[in-house]
């Protein structure tokens, strides 16, 4: 474990799953402010200290904990568990089956025979023949939960809205972001929505029992909405000036975007453009709010309450527009840096020519071209890898710093270049760092 402080007065030991992520971290914190003792299970450790950095961790893959003699040195001494883990899309760094489905089993069994409560964050609208894996997936770990006959809660929480973005809710902004038109496809699609403030508030209630137990839950509000409600909503909350025109989407242009986004997910690009919440934002996102209605007397906030109660902030406004650069951000520098390589290999004589012009051998004039050309093409490539694009922006800073001092000290004339081959390097390197900053996960 990291980070070891317990609150003094716990009345719970709670151990929440994936309690750095959007919902899990809104989770931790109310529990903490209720007076539990809460420790969090995540996968990575940076996360972990930088979210929520005065809890317990334990650092652990729940991909990798598929059996109940996995879980049960974890699940030990805790009053309940909260599962607020999971993943949008298969990919590089999620399996969806293990995650949602061979995970939660085993851990439902431990749970189960330990006699430790479990309260499963799962989805509205989940079902086994859905038409993603993120909800087949989900659905089948519910099943499981189902299956094991011990002290349980699933709440099925609809579109959640929270001070911070993730996953869906990114799309929304960054959609909402667009200057001047809106575009939007299937704007009639029905969804409702939860205030992360509400979800909290039902997982605390849950994990106290006063939900009961074996109960399935939607969490949404009374009243569906339409899409294009939402997303003029969303941009209205931001501040941003109303749209001057509407763009409507076809459907095959939104599909062959999520297939692109789906190609440079291979990357390690978690996109909220693939294909997943594509058909998400095609199917709807709806619930019955009558359960929870019934066992609490009262209803979910809606969608116009949740803005309300959370009004957007400067950064807000910020990150939604560099949500939508920052795809563009990186094709730009992969074009200019591959270009750059490119161009070096193509013209290796001329381009040795400045450098003789100053006094240098022709021979180590070309091989000086060679060599930072190929630095040029492998920056470009690093650049589009996610786990390696923030190190390659730097670099890329780096390497374009040195350019601009090498230059002023061997070719000085350049400087006064009327395409300004020199000048242009400083944009280059600002582009470098806004990028570098703009890919911060969380």
């Amino acid at each position: 474990m990291i980070g070891a402080t317990h609150r003094p007065g716990g009345t719970s030991r709670i151990l929440v799953l994936g309690a750095y992520g959007l919902i899990g971290s809104g989770v931790a914190r109310h529990l903490l402010d209720s007076g539990h003792s809460v420790t969090g299970l995540g996968r990575s450790k940076a996360f972990a200290q930088r979210v929520l950095p005065k809890i317990d961790w334990i650092i652990r893959d729940m991909a990798d904990l598929r059996s109940p003699s996995d879980w049960r040195p974890i699940v030990d001494g805790c009053d309940a568990v909260i599962n607020c883990a999971g993943a949008l899309q298969d990919g590089p760094r999620d399996q969806l089956q293990a995650i949602h489905a061979d995970a939660v089993s085993a851990l439902a069994k431990t749970c189960a025979t330990s006699g430790v409560r479990l309260v499963q964050i799962s989805a509205a609208g989940v079902s086994p023949d859905a038409s993603t894996a993120f909800f087949r997936t989900k659905a089948a770990g519910d099943a499981a939960i189902r299956a094991t006959g011990g002290d349980f809660t699933i709440l099925r929480p609809g579109l959640v809205i929270a001070p911070t973005a993730y996953g869906g809710t990114a799309l929304l902004r960054m959609l909402a972001a667009f200057p001047l038109a809106q575009p939007i496809a299937w704007p009639d699609t029905p969804v409702r929505t939860v205030s992360l403030v509400d979800l909290s508030q039902a997982v605390a209630m849950a994990a106290r029992g006063d939900l009961g137990s074996g109960e399935t839950i939607d969490l949404v509000e009374d009243q569906p909405h339409h899409l294009e409600t939402i997303v003029s909503g969303m941009r209205h909350w931001l501040g941003f000036p109303k749209a001057r025109m509407k763009i409507a989407v076809p459907p095959a242009l939104a599909s062959l975007i999520s297939r692109g986004a789906d190609a440079v997910g291979r990357l390690g690009w978690r996109s909220p453009l693939r294909t997943t919440a594509i058909r998400v934002m095609q199917d709807g996102v709806d619930g019955d709010p009558a359960r929870w209605e019934a066992l609490t007397d009262r209803s979910l906030a809606s969608f116009q309450e949740t803005l309300a109660a959370m009004p957007a902030r400067t950064e807000d406004r910020i990150g939604a527009r560099m949500a939508l650069a920052m795809p563009f951000a990186v094709a730009a520098l992969f074009f200019f840096w591959a270009a750059s390589g490119i161009v070096g290999f193509w013209r290796a004589e001329a381009a040795s020519g400045v450098l003789t012009a100053g006094g240098w051998p022709p021979g180590l004039a070309k091989a000086s071209v060679l060599f930072w050309s190929t630095i040029d093409v492998a920056l470009a490539a690093l650049v589009l890898v996610r786990r390696h694009a923030a190190r390659a922006c730097l670099a890329m800073a780096a390497v374009s710093l040195f350019y601009l001092v090498a230059a002023t000290l061997f070719t000085p004339w350049l400087w006064t270049d009327p395409l300004g081959s020199l000048v242009k390097i400083v944009p280059t390197i600002m582009l470098a760092l806004v990028t570098c900053a703009m890919l911060q996960e969380r």
